[in-house]
């Protein structure tokens, strides 16, 4: 998309290049479902409509909307656009695989972190007083992890599970 861009709109200015671009380019974003021949007559149509009543965005493409040059430019980069958000689109399963895996891969790494730490006073106190509240043994506990999972069997195991079956009935 980019290198198409150094290639059209040669008469314009810089700045009303890149505003032309980002507006077209926004466009095409907006209405996936149509084709790019219907986005350009909705841009030309909305274009002379907003020329008519001076208000336009765009106001330098008054004597460009009917140049051929000008709609040959405006086509090749639709369709350059429609090429970049459909690819996109095609590759949005492989970024969410891709996002899975790297959640994945944090949370084993954050275990791994947890394993080599000394665990918290916050989790050792918590452990004991959950202990001493269910007459268990207390065990020795060397990590992060190893506290958070035996806190966590300990909440399981002695709270009770709640049926909402009986509430509905």
């Amino acid at each position: 998309m980019y290198e198409i861009k150094k290639q059209i709109y040669l008469d314009l200015s810089k700045t009303q290049k890149s505003a032309l671009c980002n507006f077209l380019r926004a466009l095409v974003k907006k209405l996936p479902e149509l084709s790019t021949d219907e986005i350009m007559e909705k841009f030309i149509e909305d274009e002379k409509y907003y020329l008519e009543i001076n208000n336009s965005r765009f106001g330098f493409l008054e004597n460009l909307l009917d140049d051929e040059q000008f709609l040959k430019d405006t086509e090749k980069y639709l369709k350059e656009c429609k090429k970049y958000y459909d690819y996109k689109k095609s590759q949005e399963p492989i970024i969410q695989a891709q996002k899975a895996f790297e959640k994945k891969k944090r949370e084993f790494l954050k275990e791994v972190k947890m394993s080599k730490e000394t665990p918290t006073k916050k989790q050792l106190y918590y452990y004991e007083k959950l202990c001493k509240k269910y007459n268990l043994e207390k065990k020795e506990l060397t990590s992060k992890l190893e506290a958070r999972d035996e806190i966590d069997k300990i909440i399981k195991e002695h709270s009770p599970a709640v049926d909402f079956t009986d509430e509905i009935l």
